[in-house]
């Protein structure tokens, strides 16, 4: 069987999906359900809290609405093929060439049109740069040096899976 069962009911293949498939409300409730740092926070902080956080980072800078809901949208394909830990993913080219093309697919159904080389570089500066907040707030890593700026107030505090879900669906609504 090469399919899986979303949260709403429909039946999608991972590695051959059709973008008539993907629905945001399977994508907002999978990640407000996935744990960052593969559970190794004290506390949990889903993979959607982090979208979240990334999307209003880039209200914060400026960025546009566009670049907004990308951010948001950034991990969706993790909604389809769970979350990776960065070390593993570097070491696994399958899964990075499975992945890749299931976010392209995201992003091209709900914005339209594949990211611009800026817009992308935008997105995933600030993916790094909640990422380190986040591994401060939850361990008191430091990642790496200096420490990014960040322009937004993220919280850290486990929100809840119902209140994940529905303030990315509402973020999502917001920007479309």
């Amino acid at each position: 069987m090469s399919q899986i069962r979303t949260f709403s009911g429909i039946m999608i293949d991972p590695i051959r999906p059709q973008p008539e498939l993907i629905c945001i409300e399977d994508i907002a409730h999978a990640l407000s359900m996935l744990c960052r740092a593969n559970g190794h926070f004290a506390t949990f902080h889903s993979v959607g809290q982090h979208c979240i956080s990334c999307a209003k980072e880039a209200k914060a800078r400026g960025l546009s609405r566009r670049v907004q809901l990308a951010c948001l949208l950034h991990d969706g394909s993790e909604a389809y093929l769970s979350d990776v830990t960065r070390p593993v993913k570097q070491e696994m080219p399958l899964y990075r060439q499975i992945e890749e093309p299931l976010q392209d697919m995201i992003w091209n159904k709900f914005l339209g049109s594949p990211l611009t080389k800026q817009e992308y570089n935008q997105v995933f500066q600030i993916d790094d740069d909640v990422l380190y907040h986040e591994f401060f707030a939850m361990t008191g890593m430091a990642l790496w040096s200096p420490e990014p700026e960040l322009k937004s107030q993220p919280s850290y505090e486990f929100l809840g899976f119902d209140h994940t879900r529905q303030e990315y669906m509402e973020l999502f609504h917001d920007l479309t």
